[in-house]
């Protein structure tokens, strides 16, 4: 199975049940280039009909300048809990949304300059 990230291909050489792990282009034994996909079954209750969770999370190592070490590992991840009996429409609504988000300056600023007030 591969999985394709910004035209980068992933290749899963991890397996476990809930959960399946990608090497990418740079990956090697000193160097990451990793995604992790993960999920949690939704938990009917008498309540509630649950949430389904999933998770993905890329590990890349980075060369660093002006740093103590010469090297370390970005990591970023990404954890939802999507409610059972949502219409799809709204889910695609939510992550064009949070992708438009993660991928305007106002969050780079956060992240390069951990500014949280705007």
């Amino acid at each position: 199975m591969t999985l394709s990230v910004n035209a980068k291909t992933y290749t899963a050489d991890s397996f476990n049940k809930d959960n399946v792990g990608y090497s990418g282009p740079n990956h090697t034994v000193s160097v990451k280039d990793y995604v992790r996909l993960a999920r949690v079954a939704p938990k009917k209750t008498t309540t509630s009909s649950g949430t389904g969770r999933t998770s993905a999370k890329l590990t890349r190592t980075h060369t660093l300048t002006g740093a103590l070490e010469p090297s370390r590992d970005l990591i970023g991840s990404v954890d939802l809990s999507v409610p059972v009996g949502i219409a799809g429409a709204d889910v695609d609504t939510y992550l064009n949304d949070l992708g438009a988000f993660v991928a305007s300056a106002t969050f780079k600023t956060h992240v390069k300059s951990q500014l949280i007030s705007f």
